[in-house]
């Protein structure tokens, strides 16, 4: 038994915020800056008061679309954020109240940018246990609300939105291997080192990161962790027709890239138009690159994120 693919979906919120536009609001920065380090040219800041849950309901309502499954019929949500609605509920019982689903399994899971691959992972599991039969798997960011504005070297990369997929219990191929490892000792280099303690803010409630430390790591790790996956499906890294990895840096994916000897035409890249929006990066490219034709049926896609933890996780899916 297998866990399938049948249906993806994103969305982004409002329109594009252009580099030329951070620049006229104040920001001590221009488009070749921004463009030259990072790939970046647009990303999307959702309006005060959008939620996570908001963007993540639209995503998996266009995913459930394409899938041709009711919300009923799902039973098991796990939402992938680091910018939840509240503390408590969790932002996945959240949708799954927005939805109409009742009874089902609904948590999220914390693993910043890794988050959709561990969360993918994790679905993976449940339902070839044989204990769930379907499940939403959703990445919902609004990382605008945790950016510090002053902060020219963090406030360009980030842009807010939602991607989803759904899973089906299958006895055709779909996810043929997944991984997820992390390193707590590297949560200095990436982080959010604040908190709410009664009712006051605590620390520095911004995330802050040391860029070169984030780029030697993550080239590193996500080359291993795409060898193993494809090593567990007994295949090579050639033998994968795309390479859907976070959206964080144009220079990460293409390292990364060429590590892997996987050919630039077969990397999917959308960081140019949302940046990187966390866990919601891959489940987003993924959605352009089914609906635009790229990934067609019996092709093998390779998907890896890695984000603040330091975690990273993998999935190896044929379509």
């Amino acid at each position: 038994m297998y866990a399938r693919l049948i249906g993806t979906g994103s969305y982004l919120p409002g329109k594009p915020v252009s580099n030329g536009d951070l620049a006229a609001r104040g920001i001590d920065t221009n488009d070749e800056w921004i463009v030259t380090r990072t790939g970046i040219r647009s990303r999307y800041l959702a309006e005060p008061g959008t939620t996570s849950s908001e963007l993540g309901l639209i995503a998996a309502q266009r995913a459930l679309e394409m899938a041709g499954v009711a919300a009923a019929d799902i039973d098991l949500i796990i939402v992938a954020t680091s910018t939840p609605d509240f503390i408590f509920p969790s932002t996945a019982c959240l949708i799954q109240g927005k939805l109409g689903n009742k009874g089902g399994t609904a948590f999220d899971v914390q693993a910043v940018c890794a988050g959709f691959a561990y969360a993918l992972g994790i679905a993976e599991k449940f339902i070839r246990s044989g204990s769930h039969k379907r499940a939403l798997v959703i990445g919902a960011e609004v990382f605008s609300r945790i950016l510090d504005w002053n902060d020219r070297g963090t406030c360009v990369l980030f842009g807010d939105g939602a991607g989803a997929v759904v899973l089906e219990a299958s006895e055709k191929p779909g996810i043929l291997a997944s991984a997820m490892h992390a390193d707590g000792s590297y949560a200095g280099i990436l982080n959010v080192p604040g908190q709410v303690c009664s009712g006051q803010v605590t620390g520095d409630p911004f995330l802050r990161m040391d860029g070169q430390a984030v780029f030697k790591f993550a080239v590193r790790v996500l080359a291993e962790i795409a060898e193993e996956v494809c090593a567990c499906a007994g295949m090579q890294t050639a033998d994968v027709d795309w390479l859907i990895p976070h959206q964080a840096n144009i220079r990460i994916i293409e390292a990364t890239g060429k590590k892997l000897g996987i050919d630039r035409e077969k990397v999917i890249v959308t960081v140019d138009r949302h940046g990187n929006t966390s866990a919601a990066s891959v489940p987003l490219a993924l959605d352009a690159a089914v609906r635009d034709g790229r990934i067609r049926p019996g092709q093998k896609v390779l998907l890896e994120g890695i984000g603040g933890g330091f975690a990273w996780g993998a999935a190896l899916l044929e379509f």
